[in-house]
């Protein structure tokens, strides 16, 4: 089908014409619906903001108040103007995230944002619907990107911690959705000793606990000092492993959670001991089943590695095409 001409894909978002509204801009605009908070989706400074309520709530912690804030509930239908309807469907990306679902006339284009398809304790999982354009990411868009089950990783993590009962285990994690993932997977495995936190790791574990998240005891680091730290898990930022910081710590093993820790590389670059690959991002059979699932007409890839998967569409009968989206980053991987 052509390209229907009331969404505009441009460098720095997906445009709106017909109600002068961007999809997750990469620069302030008077109008702004956004899909979840990391910071390559959500920016600050927008005039009107539609998102969910949880992403609402990320983004005041992070950016301050948003003056312009109208909520949506996942499943809700309202009109936008020029023939448009706007749908949120859960996206199981992080807290609060969420699909664009827009409908004008016979066509329905959803904006996944970005998404996965595997279990997560700490948000609501995501949900498949049939359409007609479907505007994927494609942050791990390689076949090489199969992700492991998380108790896996976890499993690895609480072996580690037994197995040096003299050292701590310091874990990197992005403050937004990995590490309340990370922590909650934890749970699930049966660790209930506290785990301890950067200060940076704190406000947004509290906004999760808030929003009905159980985490656990959750401590911050300073509570205890050198060897009282020994048989513990601690969550920090990625840029706090070898920083200054980390020097108090008794022995750390270095960990750090990501689908990027698949790429041994990486892993050795950061001089990560113990890679955990724990991904909120869709790998490869999950971006290809979601395509599957939903079966659309046309494929719009971006945020990642577009190519394999444009070609995959063209090998299995679908039209596709990139968008050179600017400003995506690794935030939430």
């Amino acid at each position: 089908m052509p390209s229907p001409d009331w969404i505009i894909p441009h460098g720095h978002g997906l445009y709106l014409p017909g109600i002068d509204s961007w999809i997750d801009p990469g620069r302030a605009v008077d109008r702004a619906i956004i899909t979840h908070g990391h910071a390559d989706h959500a920016r600050a400074g927008h005039g009107a903001v539609l998102a969910t309520a949880e992403t609402l709530a990320i983004m005041q912690q992070r950016f301050g108040p948003q003056p312009g804030r109208q909520a949506m509930a996942y499943g809700e239908r309202l009109p936008l103007g020029d023939g448009i309807t706007l749908m949120l469907l859960p996206a199981g990306h992080v807290l609060g995230s969420a699909q664009i679902v827009l409908e004008k006339g016979a066509t329905r284009l959803i904006v996944s944002g970005d998404y996965k398809r595997r279990p997560d304790p700490t948000c609501t999982p995501f949900e498949p619907l049939a359409c007609d354009i479907f505007i994927t990411e494609a942050t791990f868009g390689l076949p090489v990107f199969r992700h492991p089950d998380a108790a896996a990783e976890v499993a690895k993590l609480l072996a580690t911690l037994r197995a040096n009962p003299d050292r701590c285990v310091l874990v990197g994690a992005y403050a937004l959705g990995k590490a309340q993932r990370l922590i909650a997977e934890v749970r699930r495995s049966g660790h209930d000793a506290p785990i301890y936190l950067h200060g940076a790791m704190t406000a947004l574990c509290e906004l999760y606990q808030a929003h009905g998240v159980a985490l656990g005891d959750l401590r911050p680091v300073g509570t205890l000092k050198g060897d009282a730290l020994k048989g513990h898990i601690i969550v920090a930022p990625p840029s706090a492993l070898h920083d200054r910081w980390s020097r108090r710590l008794p022995d750390p093993v270095t960990a750090m959670a990501s689908g990027w820790m698949r790429v041994r590389q990486r892993a050795v670059q950061r001089g990560v001991e113990l890679p955990l690959i724990i991904s909120d991002h869709a790998d490869w059979d999950e971006l290809t089943a979601t395509i599957t699932d939903l079966s659309p007409g046309d494929v719009w890839v971006t945020h990642g590695r577009e190519e394999a998967l444009v070609r995959w569409c063209a090998l299995n009968q679908r039209r596709a095409r990139a968008l050179a989206l600017v400003g995506r980053e690794e935030e939430g991987d």
